[in-house]
């Protein structure tokens, strides 16, 4: 009986032991990070274990025991569902068809009941969740369907033909007028009011006049950049021109390098072209910044973005959704997770110093105008775009 007792305490001595490593490999991540340590498909028990939830259909009847456990479950009864992934104790009740509705299939314990606006009437939201189905509307004595009454939507109407809206009613047209006498047209065989074609003649000159305009703009663009090119160009030959003893202008060499080439302007007296290749892009002077400091960037976009765009945004950038899940897993705080998500984008141009190269700027502000945000795009290009 001794030794019996001796291997029962041994035996469990080794379960103890067991299991108090599982629940410190549990506990130990938890304590670390202020989210939970399990799978999507798991939960986190009050017993500090990894749980696996119910399947679509069913409840929660009781937690599992020990990491690996199969957790206990219970299908709901009639008259209730869970159409996802849970660990809640009830399920919830299905819900029944309102007034005027139809059933398009009943209630089940994976899902539940489908119901649409019977024919003759269409869904009015009162908000996201409340509507009503109310009767669809008929159109007047002078309108016509524009698009038919759904169960989603309800009837459009359109003014008829000889007649326009006028304080949301369809009046008919007045008799001619001297203006468009020459394209009137009277139904005096159906008694109908008289009403003016198209003036054909009127809608061609503006779009002419429209035409002229757009190209005169174009053209005067085109030449204000030519005309201002050349000056540029010509103050810096001038500048370069000075001496060959004195030292040009650092700003003006930096400039030149982003230049096209001044093939056919160069005179007599232009130094020849390897002074300007001699300057070394390490070399740049502080009036043309090339670089950015990030953590300056990152804030600036997140007080300009809304919150809830952020992550369009940073998947836009190439960001993964890998890492941006992690990134919310890491930090409690919103503010602080899309941070994350900016700083990976921002990680892959990243110089010395904590510097971001300005070509990673374009794209940030290409992105941002693409989602509609312009007011963004035009603070940052203006705080930060390279001059």
């Amino acid at each position: 009986m001794k030794m019996e007792g001796g291997v029962h305490r041994r035996r469990w001595n080794k379960n103890a032991s067991l299991s108090t490593v599982v629940l410190f490999l549990c506990i130990f991540p938890a304590a670390v990070s202020s989210v939970s340590p399990c799978l999507y498909a798991q939960y986190f028990s009050n017993d500090k274990i990894c749980c696996q939830k119910c399947f679509p259909g069913y409840r929660l009847v009781k937690d599992c025991d020990t990491l690996g456990n199969s957790t206990l479950c219970k299908a709901c009864p009639a008259g209730q569902y869970r159409d996802e992934i849970n660990y809640a104790p009830q399920c919830r009740g299905c819900s029944v068809c309102k007034a005027n509705e139809e059933l398009v299939s009943k209630c089940e314990i994976q899902k539940n009941t489908v119901c649409r606006c019977k024919k003759g009437y269409y869904k009015f939201l009162f908000n996201s969740v409340d509507y009503e189905c109310r009767a669809c509307k008929r159109c007047g004595q002078q309108e016509k369907v524009a698009e038919d009454c759904t169960p989603e939507k309800n009837t459009v109407c359109a003014c008829k033909d000889s007649f326009h809206r006028v304080k949301n009613q369809c009046e008919p047209y007045n008799n001619c007028t001297a203006s468009c006498e020459l394209y009137c047209v009277v139904l005096k065989s159906k008694g109908e009011p008289g009403h003016c074609k198209e003036n054909t003649i009127s809608t061609i000159c503006v779009v002419v006049v429209v035409f002229v305009f757009v190209v005169a703009l174009l053209l005067v663009a085109v030449i204000t950049h030519k005309l201002t090119e050349h000056f540029v160009r010509k103050k810096l030959l001038e500048s370069l021109s000075q001496s060959s003893d004195s030292t040009p202008d650092p700003c003006l060499q930096v400039l030149i390098e982003y230049q096209e080439p001044l093939n056919n302007l160069s005179t007599k007296g232009d130094p020849p072209g390897p002074l300007i290749e001699n300057e070394q892009p390490s070399k740049l002077p502080d009036c043309v910044p090339l670089e950015i400091k990030i953590s300056e960037l990152i804030y600036k976009v997140l007080d300009l973005v809304p919150v809830l765009q952020v992550k369009q945004l940073v998947r836009c950038l190439g960001v993964k959704d890998t890492d941006i899940e992690q990134a919310e897993l890491d930090h409690r705080s919103c503010r602080e997770a899309h941070y994350q998500m900016l700083r990976i984008w921002a990680e892959r141009g990243v110089l010395g110093g904590g510097l971001l190269h300005c070509s990673f700027l374009q794209e940030l502000l290409g992105e941002l105008r693409k989602m509609h945000l312009e007011n963004a795009a035009e603070e940052i290009e203006i705080n930060y775009l390279c001059q």
